[in-house]
């Protein structure tokens, strides 16, 4: 009979929170975990067994992370699938797969290939000059939204084209085509969701419940779970969701983002091949958080329930304007005398205006009440600089 793979020590790309939340995981399963970062006090640091100090695109250093380790995993997706390929064809273990990793990485190809798999997704074009754009505004009409095809996140990298006065600024504003664009149809949604999705070295396949994501300045702000939509619409998302993960050949977890329209049709907006800062409700909300279930899904173990167990809002706790310089957090005490609140603050030396510093979770009986004490503790909360 073949012996399952299971790995013994973990690499990890990148060690920012995502990580720091994975090795958590790790740890409380007996795992050695090797991180890879260039900044030598990151979030991760402290908790990992060994940290490789080199910029991500080090391919040397990333080798030596191979080399340390059983199988390497990433908390983000800008990595060089060049170097992951190098790794595979040496026989280390890379996932998600730098295959599923590269097609994803395009907004334009990972559209394509969503659209070749039959699934729902808002009408798109590659677009290269001025003239393209303009002819995809006569196609789609007004408003339409102009992105990068590589790169962008948190919002940067897209532009709302609401009329055509507006073509030239937004194709200037993304860099004049020198970096690759698309064109995607407007799309006038009621709820921005996000379905997680793990699955397994054995192909077996998880789906969490759907959340509500609310955004502020194009930055996630917050997430309910469960989402307030029809039980046919979560059902078409989470199927969606699964669908996903056999049409990129997923290991390890991954968040679909998509638009619920009035009528209650699910569109996909994009896709993220790691655990998702949408995700982070699942750590107190569910049975199995993601951050486990994707440790579970690299080594080969079997995956965890992500049944909800109670109602939970998840609130972002980012840097507040006017505060740049070291990290100082005020209102823990408070924010805690909050039922049913627990916060996590991630560790990062330096905090930024709206940089990712932390965030809240808060579950309780109903969703109304999750809201309304999460509204309570963030309202305590304040991440500013000495």
């Amino acid at each position: 009979m073949e012996k399952n793979y299971l790995a013994e020590r973990i690499g990890i790309i990148g060690g920012g929170q995502l990580g720091k939340m994975m090795i958590l995981e790790a740890k409380k399963l007996g795992f050695y975990v090797v991180t890879l970062d260039p900044s030598p006090k990151c979030p991760s640091h402290s908790i990992s067994d060994e940290h490789i100090v080199a910029d991500f695109d080090d391919a040397a250093a990333i080798e030596k992370l191979a080399e340390k380790t059983d199988v390497i995993t990433y908390e983000f997706e800008h990595i060089s699938c060049e170097a992951l390929y190098s790794l595979c064809k040496k026989g280390y273990k890379v996932y998600p797969s730098p295959k599923s990793l590269e097609v994803i990485q395009n907004k334009l190809s990972q559209k394509k290939a969503l659209a070749s798999g039959g699934l729902p997704v808002p009408e798109f074009a590659g677009v290269g000059s001025l003239e393209d754009i303009y002819n995809v505004g006569d196609k789609f009409g007004y408003p339409f939204i102009l992105k990068t095809c590589t790169g962008g996140y948190d919002g940067k990298g897209n532009a709302l084209v609401s009329k055509r006065e507006d073509v030239k600024g937004a194709y200037l504003s993304l860099g004049s085509g020198s970096i690759p664009l698309m064109a995607e149809r407007f799309v006038p949604f009621i709820m921005e969701t996000s379905v997680l999705a793990c699955r397994g070295l054995n192909g077996d396949t998880v789906v969490y419940p759907v959340g509500d994501n609310r955004h502020k300045d194009s930055i996630l702000f917050e997430t309910v779970v469960p989402a307030a939509i029809s039980q046919q619409a979560a059902e078409n998302a989470m199927r969606i969701a699964k669908k996903v993960m056999d049409i990129f050949d997923g290991i390890g977890m991954f968040c679909v983002e998509m638009f619920v329209t009035e009528r209650g049709e699910v569109l996909i907006n994009e896709v993220a091949p790691r655990p998702h800062n949408s995700g982070h409700y699942t750590i107190e909300g569910c049975v199995t958080s993601q951050f486990e279930n994707h440790i579970r899904a690299i080594t080969a173990l079997p995956l965890g329930s992500t049944e909800l167990i109670r109602p939970t809002v998840m609130i972002n706790l980012l840097g507040k304007d006017g505060y740049e310089g070291e990290t100082y957090v005020k209102g823990i005490y408070d924010a805690l005398n909050v039922e049913g609140c627990i916060v996590h603050i991630y560790g990062k030396e330096v905090t930024k205006p709206k940089r990712k510093m932390g965030h809240i979770t808060v579950t309780a009986d109903t969703v109304e009440k999750a809201a309304e004490n999460a509204e309570k503790a963030f309202d305590c909360i304040k991440i500013i600089s000495l």
